[in-house]
């Protein structure tokens, strides 16, 4: 997503429209781009990534709730598959430029807490493994946190994922 664009829901006839409106944010803090990880062999276990921040609007919020969690209350929060979501956008646009060929699995998901609208999240990676396979690629197991404001765990997963090698 490029700087001072986002998408913005709302609802019409019944149906959830996203609309990209021009605004003067950027999710990830200024001057401070994400530590991309390298190639398979240039990542090592106990690197911590950043993945970037993103809020829960609350105007996204009553959208996605209205369309696909209409029981849910949305002072309640945003509900587990909105955070997923959010989670899935941060790594989407953080792992975009990283040497990732495949994701193969995300599993042990585990959500702690709704964060309100407003909420400011901030997501990181830390890598537990690394296996090589073949001389061209590995697989990389990573840990995923969404964290909130106070830096309490809202959401975490476990990740495999094909990295390939540098070539010689």
């Amino acid at each position: 997503m490029r700087k001072g664009i986002r998408r913005k829901a709302r609802q019409r006839d019944g149906g959830m429209v996203i609309d990209w409106v021009k605004c003067g944010c950027n999710r990830r803090k200024p001057g401070r781009e994400p530590e991309l990880p390298g190639h398979f062999d240039e990542i090592e276990v106990g690197q911590v990534v950043t993945l970037g921040v993103a809020a829960v609007d609350p105007a996204a919020l009553a959208a996605f709730c209205a369309a696909f969690a209409p029981s849910w209350d949305v002072e309640d929060g945003a509900p587990d598959p909105m955070v997923f979501a959010l989670w899935s956008r941060l790594d989407i646009e953080a792992s975009a430029r990283w040497p990732q060929t495949k994701r193969l699995g995300v599993d042990a998901l585990r959500w702690l807490r709704n964060p309100p609208a407003g909420e400011l999240l901030r997501g990181r990676m830390t890598i537990f493994a690394k296996d090589p396979v073949g001389e061209d690629k590995g697989v990389v197991i990573a840990q995923h946190d969404l964290l909130d404001e106070g830096g309490r765990l809202v959401f975490s997963c476990l990740t495999r994922s094909v990295f390939s090698r540098a070539q010689p």
